[in-house]
């Protein structure tokens, strides 16, 4: 069971509770990420992430290294485009030092400017990695093609000159307007105590209080775009309107994905890879936003098949848009729903993930139990018409190639 504390200030503390394990995960969740920045900030989020294990008052990178190493756990960070997050996992007898230097470097960093210049160039070289790895590049082309002008368009990595840009009094300034108590979740799971948790009220409770902007939900453009790459496939990935994170329909439409490109026994890896022969990676997936949601298709094949990739997904699109599932694909595919959600919740460390990105972003916890339930009640009907609402769209077409060339319609 979830239980939630909400701090004076405002900050919201998430945690479940487990006699049975000797671990605890924690982590720091903000609401802030790429589609919060603005044009002169692109990447900060990301590059808040990295600084913030450069050093503090007190402590050295090689030290905050060092400190989970010497205790058995592990530590790190992870930026999206609507949260950062920092988490760790240890054993419960270190669960009180780990907190501590995560406070500490969550409160303490020195963002000194020595640091910031080093790291500017290590960021610069993680953008060459994805510059120079097409299938990740797709898809960041098809975000900017899809959502236009829009912040949530913009690459969490940000651009090689906002990045050069960064000084320690804009990292600190952005940190002041998005690292708020208001804009904060902490997300604790495994064998601890209430005791802990008043710690954690205690650590946080000068944490400034104020809410955070308002955004603006992005309207969704169906553009298209080539880019000439020297890559021996073509790289092709299609966007199709979602639906946002709370929306009633996500369960029918996760379903839906795992039917068309979700797993292995699914209509396009078994059409285009398996009695075909035409690609090697065919598959699909939804990302859910605050207010929106991606369904994206990905092939990469060889250049001269590129068209024919293309004309057999979109017929399987079409032909779920117009006869939605099978009885089979929808009684297996609820089975297999209940089934990913259940295993992949046996660890701490995903539990603590799950509550805290519900909290920050959905502000509610449904129990497994509500979740089976509705993942049970999924009609074909319901699944038929997600399909339809999806599939009636002029999907965005973003392809990356030797040739640059998109398919022919």
């Amino acid at each position: 069971m979830v239980k939630k504390v909400t701090a004076p200030n405002g900050l919201r503390i998430v945690y479940e509770q487990s006699e049975d394990v000797r671990s605890v995960s924690m982590g720091i969740w903000i609401g802030t990420g790429s589609r919060y920045e603005e044009e002169d900030e692109k990447g900060i989020s990301h590059f808040i992430e990295h600084m913030l294990f450069k050093g503090t008052k007190t402590r050295s990178p090689q030290q905050i290294a060092a400190s989970f190493d010497a205790i058995g756990g592990h530590v790190n960070a992870m930026t999206s485009k609507e949260y950062t997050c920092y988490y760790a996992k240890v054993l419960d007898s270190h669960a009180d030092f780990a907190m501590d230097v995560l406070a500490d470097i969550f409160f303490h960093s020195r963002l000194a400017a020595e640091d910031i210049k080093k790291e500017q160039a290590v960021i610069q070289e993680e953008i060459n990695m994805y510059e120079d790895t097409p299938d990740d590049l797709v898809f960041e082309q098809l975000s900017e093609i899809t959502y236009g002008g829009h912040p949530l368009a913009g690459p969490i990595l940000g651009y090689k000159s906002t990045i050069d840009s960064f000084t320690t009094e804009q990292l600190n300034d952005y940190m002041k307007k998005t690292y708020t108590a208001e804009n904060v979740v902490i997300s604790i799971c495994g064998h601890v105590n209430e005791r802990f948790i008043e710690g954690i009220i205690n650590r946080f409770s000068d944490m400034p209080s104020h809410q955070p902007g308002l955004i603006e939900k992005p309207a969704f453009f169906p553009g298209e775009k080539g880019r000439k790459k020297e890559t021996d496939q073509a790289h092709l990935a299609l966007g199709f309107e979602g639906v946002a994170a709370d929306s009633s329909q996500m369960y029918p439409l996760v379903l839906l994905n795992n039917a068309i490109g979700g797993s292995m026994s699914s209509r396009l890896f078994q059409e285009v890879r398996e009695e075909r022969g035409l690609a090697y990676a065919v598959y699909s997936f939804h990302e859910a936003y605050r207010d929106t949601g991606l369904l994206s298709v990905y092939a990469g094949c060889a250049i001269d098949r590129l068209d024919h990739v293309y004309e057999v997904i979109m017929s399987n699109l079409q032909k779920v848009k117009e006869s939605g599932l099978t009885d089979t694909e929808w009684q297996n595919g609820k089975e297999q729903l209940k089934g990913s959600l259940m295993l992949g919740l046996e660890g701490t460390s995903s539990r603590m993930q799950r509550n805290g990105r519900n909290e920050l972003i959905l502000g509610r916890h449904r129990t497994l139990d509500d979740v089976l339930e509705r993942i049970n009640a999924i009609s074909r009907e319901d699944i038929q018409d997600v399909a339809s609402n999806l599939f009636e769209q002029t999907p965005s077409i973003s392809v990356v190639s030797g040739a640059g060339n998109l398919p022919q319609r």
